[in-house]
């Protein structure tokens, strides 16, 4: 009968450290520090901000909204951001955009740009860029170094500047003002 026992919180124990594995160590939930603890002021909030919905919005809208990435201000930013350079891969699930190799044809040097995105969040270490140069001498004898300093500290702060635009400018595109309703109607 121990042996049962013992198995059953085994099992219960490996069960449930399956579960927490696959949430990545975190709970789900929002940073409360971000939200006041004021019930109403948070539903006031989410609705101006165009996170809740309304019963008497239901129905005006008969097709399904896809935004996907185009909702995602730091992805737009940094697609502006490098638009003049050829794109060799663009995976939004992935959170990766990487460049094509781009030469302006001085010095037989070219450029790779790898944006991997670690957050959705505005912030400044939502980002990880990396700069590659390549240089070569003859056709098929080049050198690719990774380049650190001023160009990724330039391209960073660029598309960081660029995404608060966006996520400002989507802020005011889903402002509703929040009205009350009273249940003693």
């Amino acid at each position: 009968m121990n042996i049962a026992k013992n198995l059953k919180f085994l099992f219960l124990i490996f069960l449930s450290a399956i579960f927490l594995n696959s949430c990545g160590g975190k709970l789900p939930g929002a940073d409360a520090r971000k939200y006041p603890p004021n019930p109403e002021a948070r539903v006031k909030k989410n609705i101006e901000e165009g996170r809740g919905f309304r019963l008497s919005d239901v129905g005006k809208n008969k097709g399904g909204t896809f935004e996907f990435a185009s909702s995602n201000e730091l992805w737009r930013a940094s697609l502006d951001t490098i638009d003049f350079m050829p794109l060799a891969s663009v995976n939004y699930s992935g959170g990766i955009i990487i460049t094509d190799w781009y030469s302006s044809n001085v010095d037989n040097e070219s450029i790779k740009i790898s944006i991997r995105f670690l957050t959705n969040e505005v912030r400044s270490d939502a980002l990880d860029i990396k700069v590659f140069n390549r240089k070569c001498n003859v056709q098929f004898n080049c050198v690719i170094t990774e380049k650190s300093g001023n160009l990724v500290s330039e391209l960073t702060n660029k598309i960081l500047k660029t995404a608060a635009v966006y996520e400002k400018q989507m802020k005011v595109k889903n402002f509703k003002p929040y009205i009350a309703s009273d249940a003693k109607d």
